[in-house]
């Protein structure tokens, strides 16, 4: 285990309109008032045409080809993630949520797109003075945190 200290600096309550695109809208948040360091929480409903990375296609840690999957349906969704920038500074959305329809959920990573149907909160929690950063594993190619 690796850590590193951080303190609680801004919060900012964001009301995302219909048809804003998770992490589209919320990366561009972080940049345009320069939040580097963040926790994320996210509450409201995802739109039809929504896509979540829900695993790898294989337990390998070698560059895993991920399962992508549509929601079948608008759905509730709740999720929590974390803001931290990547190598040419830019801040990078790592979002999981749980999206319900019915009896039926669906849990995965938001990074290929989930669109807001009518309600979308989202409270961002900036982590000031925090040296974490995310970083390229060229192992795995996934943008991991580096302290």
């Amino acid at each position: 285990m690796k850590y590193s200290e951080a303190n609680l600096g801004r919060i900012f309550i964001l009301r995302l309109e219909h048809g804003d695109r998770i992490p589209d809208i919320i990366e561009a948040f972080a940049r345009t008032h320069q939040v580097g360091s963040a926790i994320v929480h996210f509450l409201g409903g995802a739109d039809i045409k929504s896509k979540v990375v829900v695993g790898p296609e294989d337990g390998t840690a070698a560059k895993p080809i991920p399962m992508v999957t549509e929601l079948l349906g608008t759905s509730e969704a709740v999720g929590i993630g974390t803001i931290f920038t990547n190598e040419e500074n830019i801040p990078k959305l790592h979002l999981h949520s749980a999206f319900g329809r019915n009896r039926d959920s669906v849990t995965g990573c938001t990074r290929e797109g989930v669109a807001i149907w009518h309600i979308g909160e989202v409270i961002i929690f900036e982590l000031a003075n925090s040296t974490a950063r995310r970083k390229i594993d060229p192992e795995t190619g996934f943008e991991l945190l580096e302290l």
